[in-house]
């Protein structure tokens, strides 16, 4: 692996960190401004749930905290790219299940829908980063 491939490697995951620890410490400390929409979600989804909506958030920042731990920890890369797979239909859920709260019209998020929307980069940097690591274990041949 080049140096520029290995520094654009070691950013990704970096990157990959800090939005999931970041966004989920939040969610666990209560202080996101996603909650309402985690809270809707749940109310419209897994209210049935022994859980409280406020104990579910917290539970749910915990796993994205989880995720972004995996991809920092090599070994545990694969973990986060499978935990990443339901928490991504999760977040996309809210554009279908709540438009009222994702869209504004055709084609015009509000800004829910544009921080799910968002979602779409991260799903394209967990694939670059399942493709890189994938070059790591193949033998090129000379």
């Amino acid at each position: 692996m080049g140096r520029e491939e290995r520094a654009s490697f070691v950013f990704s995951h970096i990157a990959i960190f800090v939005i999931f620890v970041w966004f989920g410490a939040l969610k666990v400390f209560g202080l996101s401004p996603a909650t309402p929409l985690v809270t809707a979600l749940f109310d419209q989804t897994l209210s049935f749930l022994p859980l409280s909506p406020d104990l579910f958030v917290r539970l749910f920042g915990g796993f994205e905290v989880l995720i972004g731990i995996c991809f920092i920890v090599p070994r545990l890369q694969t973990l986060g790219l499978i935990l990443l797979i339901p928490h991504m239909v999760t977040t996309i859920l809210p554009m279908f299940l709540l438009p009222h709260v994702a869209w504004h019209g055709i084609l015009t998020p509000t800004l829910e829908g544009q921080y799910i929307i968002k979602n779409v980069v991260i799903i394209a940097l967990a694939t670059s980063i399942y493709v890189d690591s994938k070059k790591k274990f193949i033998p090129t041949a000379k």
